[in-house]
């Protein structure tokens, strides 16, 4: 058994903000310029980085067309370096430029030199950015080249990335706070806690770019996820010609790990074709200690509660995981201004667990009253395989381009779980009971959706979108109890949703101001239908209801040194699909699992203000109140049994204060540091307890980076969560400390990474759920200390190609939504 862990200004007083603020008119402001050989030959697909003057920081980067030309638009305030570079030619910069209020677009040309080393050989001019970016309204984790994540899973970079943690149930939480939108490659993710965890492990940490983390996303996103949005982006070779990445790894903890994967890349000037497979053989434990204590409580509350029954389990549950992952597509660009694309991906995994309980049941003298010792076989198979077709198209004018883009999605998600489940009662060597689980569930997603962006003026920008979605799940499950049909247990769970949504979003941009305000409208459909009404439980339900969900934020720049953002935005978290599915998982003879079709969504009001020192040291407040708050539970049912399962609260508050300090101790040390001291406090009643508590938590993480020179480099990753409250558990302080390096080979074209995971074996759990009539202990553990070797090759032709759209419904949104 796992455990599971107002207001908004109105537009006057936007307004007058608006007007008491000194501001200057800015008309084109910006850098442009062009990339030209040394005879006067333009050089096209040319790196181009636009610096910060004063430390040499990357800001942002573009690629010179076909003429060799580039631009930079809505630069704020400041002095900048610009710098350009390609393959075979010396590195030319330019600058300082003072770019100022009012300023026109400062035009440029750089001029490259022939590489006196490429005479005889190529060189490949290589940069590698941080692992960790700090930007207005995200934080980007920048996986493609870290030692930590070679030969791991996903779940496992998200572990280690700043503000994230994962509980005892797998579930995400950013900042202290649950209630994510997931997304890979801008689709949603249907799936949350072990679900989503199990994909994640899934999907090897080799195919990932980077991840987003966007804790106040504005209204071009879709509304679900009051503690932010997950972003994962898979990566995109940019390379001209036919290349292609192999990858290899070994991890060995008490189990062996494998990783191994390609992926080829074939690019013309109007075609690009991809595709890419990895395979994963991953094999580890799980162990769990429960101590549980059952009360009898006086109803008339004169007398104090009388403990009835104790139990203590023992839980040991080997499992072996197997993956393929694959994807293929096309880009094909029909005119300058008009690219069409497509992509198929999958995910097929098996999964196996050979579970071993041991329970013993005491009563009030705790003396030994019965016990239990269980196996419990499962193998999950998961079949998941994702369409997209999306198109771009732009209209330049003289206020600049407008920009029409359109998705078209399809996912299918297949699962089947068999379970054999058998007791034997008080020592008895033979079988007193057998249960047998067969679960079949299918979910189909469709969505299409439109956005459009359109420049109302050099200042103003429109954005405005629809999109509308359907979801069908169909899930099944038969029990057979020593044979027979368990019709107590059987049931089928049929869920229908639908969702239009449709949004606007005003941008407005100054040297040293921007302002952007937006709604969002979405109306959902639900109808739910199981064959077998619980007890207690809502028969069939049919749901309509319209939501508005406003957002803003307000950024000013004081100076070079100083910037103060400020968001606003109401959003909601609607339970997964499996979450109101109201079949049983049996884990023992006294602890099963369940979902709750009587759930209703979740919504917050979320403020955040954040400012920025030197644009490095950020500092943040943050404050959300959620309504009927979306908790994962262990309840009892019984004087000794329970059940896990999703209820609502009341109502959550959230404060929390923010601190990112990236540092560089030396030119061989990079440290970036990130500290979340946040207080929740819930409210609401459950199993006979009133619940009204909170608890000042914090995060720690702090990542450093050695680059030594000569191939070689470090990286050395450390994370603390305090103890913690969410909702009746009290959670207990774990964390990890990693370590790994890594050496460049063959002129870079092969990398060798070694990696250590929690050194310390500091990831197990110990935590404490607390009831009136119930008091649960635990203690889980996995095999998290592990080591990992890998090897990866690149093969084929190293030079670029702008970066083109591919492969997801919100890809460019979310581009322009960080102003990159």
């Amino acid at each position: 058994m796992k455990t599971m862990h107002p207001g908004q200004p109105r537009g006057s007083a936007l307004l007058f903000l608006l007007s008491a603020l000194p501001l200057t008119r800015a008309v084109g402001q910006g850098v442009s310029g062009q990339v030209r050989t040394g005879a006067g030959g333009a050089v096209e697909y040319a790196t181009v980085v636009l610096h910060r003057a004063a430390d040499s920081a990357v800001v942002k980067t573009e690629f010179s067309d076909e003429k060799g030309a580039f631009r930079f638009e809505l630069t704020a305030a400041g002095r900048y370096l610009v710098s350009a570079s390609q393959v075979g030619f010396g590195r030319a910069w330019a600058g300082p430029l003072e770019v100022t209020a009012g300023s026109p677009p400062s035009s440029l040309t750089l001029t490259l030199q022939p590489n006196k080393a490429t005479a005889l050989k190529e060189v490949t001019i290589t940069g590698q950015r941080p692992t960790f970016e700090r930007e207005a309204d995200r934080t980007i984790v920048n996986v493609e080249g870290s030692t930590l994540a070679a030969g791991n899973t996903s779940l496992d970079v998200l572990r280690r990335s700043p503000g994230v943690t994962v509980d005892g149930n797998d579930n995400l939480a950013l900042r202290g706070k649950q209630g994510l939108l997931v997304l890979i490659d801008g689709k949603r993710q249907p799936m949350t806690g072990t679900e989503l965890a199990d994909y994640l492990r899934a999907l090897p940490a080799e195919q990932l770019k980077s991840i987003e983390l966007i804790t106040n996303p504005p209204a071009k996103y879709d509304a679900q996820g009051g503690a932010g949005v997950i972003a994962i982006n898979l990566k995109k070779d940019q390379r001209l010609g036919t290349n292609g990445t192999v990858n290899l790894s070994y991890g060995r903890s008490q189990y062996n790990k494998y990783v191994s994967g390609l992926s080829v890349n074939h690019r013309r000037q109007h075609l690009n074709l991809f595709g890419s497979y990895n395979y994963s053989d991953r094999a580890g434990i799980g162990k769990l200690s429960i101590h549980r204590d059952f009360y009898r409580v006086d109803t008339t509350g004169r007398l104090p509660r009388q403990l009835i029954q104790t139990t203590d389990q023992e839980n040991r549950a080997p499992n072996q995981s197997r993956s393929h992952t694959w994807k293929a597509g096309l880009d094909y660009t029909l005119s300058k201004r008009t690219t069409l694309g497509g992509v198929v991906s999958g995910l097929q995994n098996r999964n196996e667990q050979n579970g071993r309980n041991h329970t013993a049941v005491n009563n009030l003298e705790r003396t030994l009253q019965q016990q239990y010792a269980s196996t419990n076989d499962r193998q999950g198979r998961y079949a998941n395989v994702a369409g997209n077709l999306n198109f771009r198209h732009t209209f330049p004018d003289s206020l600049g381009t407008h920009e029409l883009t359109a998705d078209a999605d399809f996912a299918r998600y297949r699962t089947t779980r068999d379970q054999r489940l058998e007791t034997r009662f008080n020592g008895a060597e033979q079988v007193g009971e057998t249960i047998i689980g067969d679960q079949q569930g299918l979910l189909t997603i469709q969505s299409a959706k439109v956005d459009y962006v359109q420049p109302l003026s050099k200042q103003l920008r429109l954005e405005a979108g629809a999109k509308a979605s359907l979801v069908s799940a169909d899930n099944d499950v038969q029990f057979f109890t020593n044979g027979e049909l368990d019709r107590n247990r059987s049931n089928r769970f049929r869920y229908d949703e639908n969702i239009n949504a449709g949004y606007f979003n005003l941008n407005y941009s100054l040297p040293k101001l921007s302002l952007q305000g937006g709604l969002r409208a979405e109306q959902t459909n639900a109808v739910g239908k199981q064959d077998v009404v619980q007890v207690g439980r809502t028969p069939n339900f049919d749901r309509h209801y319209f939501q508005l969900f406003p957002s803003a934020a307000l950024k000013r720049t004081f100076s070079d040194k100083h910037e103060t953002s400020l968001s606003l935005s109401r959003r909601i978290d609607r339970p997964s699909y499996n979450q109101l599915n109201p079949f049983r998982i049996i884990i023992d003879k006294t602890t099963s699992g369940a979902g709750n079709p009587d759930l209703r969504p979740q919504t917050s009001y979320n403020f955040e203000l954040n400012h920025t020192y030197r644009q490095k040291y950020s500092l943040g407040l943050s404050y959300s109140l959620t309504s009927n708050p979306l908790i994962g539970v262990v309840q009892p049912e019984s004087d000794s049994t329970v059940v896990s399962t999703t209820q609502n609260l009341t109502r959550q508050h959230y404060y929390a204060l923010t601190f990112t300090a990236p540092v560089e101790v030396a030119k061989w040390w990079n440290m970036y540091n990130n500290a979340v001291l946040y207080y929740s406090r819930f409210e609401g009643n459950l199993a006979g307890t009133n619940l009204n508590r909170g608890r000042s938590s914090f995060t720690l993480s702090s990542n450093h980076t050695f680059p030594f020179g000569k191939g070689w480099s470090a990286e050395l990753n450390g994370s603390y969560q305090s103890r913690e409250v969410y909702g009746f558990i009290l959670a207990r302080p774990n964390g990890e400390v990693a370590a790994g390096i890594q050496k460049s080979l063959w002129n870079r074209k092969g990398n060798l990474k070694l990696s250590v995971a929690d050194i310390f074996f500091t990831q197990p759990q110990r935590a404490v759920s607390s009831y009136d009539n119930y008091v649960e202990r635990f203690y889980q553990r996995q095999d998290s200390r592990l080591a990992t070797l890998a090897f990866t090759y690149r093969f084929g032709n190293d030079k670029l190609a702008p970066t083109k759209r591919r492969g997801g419904g919100a890809e460019d949104e979310k581009r322009r939504a960080g102003g990159q």
